[in-house]
């Protein structure tokens, strides 16, 4: 079923309530990558141009304590977005309140205004974690605030909060619309038809740490997929599925028969590594050599090898949709960085193909070599990407009107 986008709506004189992700890394005032701010802003110039007054709420942080408040203001990050559109933004220092009333009521048509951080709502009260808790009552008095509410922030997707779920259930029973932001339909569009309708062949990469972190994108993606290309510590439990010695690498013993079901179901859907990058132990400055799909007892494996990377990209080159979830090895340390950034070279150099990227150290990947502008689309959630390829129901997304 299609979802209500704010194209569909008038906003001119409305006041739109907008929950947007401006969860970005801020240390001693100062925002250290404005991705999250920058994809906002087709959303909420949409508003602005067309007359409506833009309300905008988000998160930002864990909030556990009132010592927290400091460094997880919002306040630079309205300055940062006042930067960006290059008009007067006005930061509320609260989200509920008269203060927040007499700022909604003094504004004119084309006025943006930010909210103090949501996740201020989680302490100091009876209720509980009234935001991430999804107090009703809390949900009940943002949707008053607004006359539509725009749900903007997929990176909150698949969490069950007033400030999103609570508003927009709270506005379909006052008979109010809810929308889709623009990149809430980005994200919807391309995980969705790549999950849904995928162009083959359709190859998934996977990486990260655990094959329990992803065994639902695989049993979900397993039909779907020509190949599914896995990398990361989750390889070893399949190697070790296979029979492989795998020295001191990652392992999680009790998904071995769980890999053995998946390698036996899949055929030759699962491309597994044929060599390694292993060292004596994991650190950047350890001792390395490249080992067959053997690893020594002393050693672990910390990258994909060069005959690995050479595989992945045999079975890229001739792909039309690529989704790629994780790492292919301990990317934080550049010493073992080398097999997640050929792969992702390698979706960047791909010609008529639908390229995805779900989130965290595949991201950083791409934005390290600069390929960001060639794939297809960016996912701005980690979790929330992860759960879409499951192919779970999205509490953020499923609160939408549909059209």
């Amino acid at each position: 079923m299609a979802k209500l986008i704010i194209s569909d709506l008038d906003v001119k004189g409305k006041k739109v309530l907008v929950r947007v992700d401006f969860n970005v890394p801020i240390k001693d005032g100062v925002i250290g990558d404005d991705n999250r701010i920058v994809a906002a802003l087709p959303t909420i110039k949409y508003i602005i141009e067309h007359g409506g007054k833009a309300i905008l709420l988000s998160h930002l942080g864990r909030v556990k304590s009132d010592a927290d408040k400091k460094e997880l203001s919002l306040k630079p990050v309205a300055k940062r977005l006042s930067e960006l559109l290059k008009k007067p933004v006005t930061f509320v220092p609260s989200n509920e309140g008269k203060d927040v009333e007499d700022a909604i009521n003094k504004m004119n048509d084309g006025d943006v205004i930010v909210l103090e951080n949501t996740r201020f709502q989680d302490i100091d009260n009876s209720f509980g974690k009234r935001e991430s808790g999804n107090d009703p009552k809390l949900g009940e008095y943002w949707a008053s605030l607004g006359d539509v509410f725009v749900n903007d922030a997929f990176g909150t997707a698949h969490r069950n909060h007033a400030s999103n779920v609570g508003i927009a259930t709270a506005m379909k029973k006052a008979g109010k619309p809810v929308a889709a932001g623009f990149l809430m339909q980005k994200e919807i569009k391309f995980l969705g038809n790549a999950v849904a309708h995928p162009v083959h062949p359709f190859v998934t990469i996977l990486g990260g740490a655990k094959v329990s972190d992803k065994i639902g994108v695989i049993s979900n993606l397993l039909p779907k997929s020509d190949h599914i290309l896995i990398g990361g510590g989750m390889a070893y439990t399949f190697l070790a599925a296979q029979g492989h010695k795998i020295g001191k690498s990652l392992f999680e013993p009790d998904k071995v028969d769980l890999a053995k079901k998946l390698l036996k179901e899949a055929g030759d859907k699962i491309v597994l590594p044929v060599d390694d990058v292993a060292a004596t132990e994991f650190s950047n400055d350890a001792s390395r050599k490249v080992v067959g799909d053997d690893i020594p007892d002393n050693m672990m494996g910390l990258d994909i090898g060069p005959k690995t990377v050479d595989k992945f990209k045999d079975v890229l080159k001739s792909a039309k949709t690529v989704v790629w979830n994780g790492p292919m090895g301990a990317f934080e340390m550049p010493n073992f960085a080398k097999g997640t950034l050929e792969v992702g070279r390698a979706m960047g150099d791909l010609k008529d193909a639908t390229t995805i990227i779900g989130g965290g150290d595949s991201t950083a990947a791409a934005k390290q070599l600069g390929i960001a502008p060639k794939i297809t689309h960016i996912s701005t959630g980690g979790g929330a990407s992860l759960q879409y390829l499951e192919g779970k129901t999205l509490p953020g997304i499923a609160c939408i009107s549909d059209k």
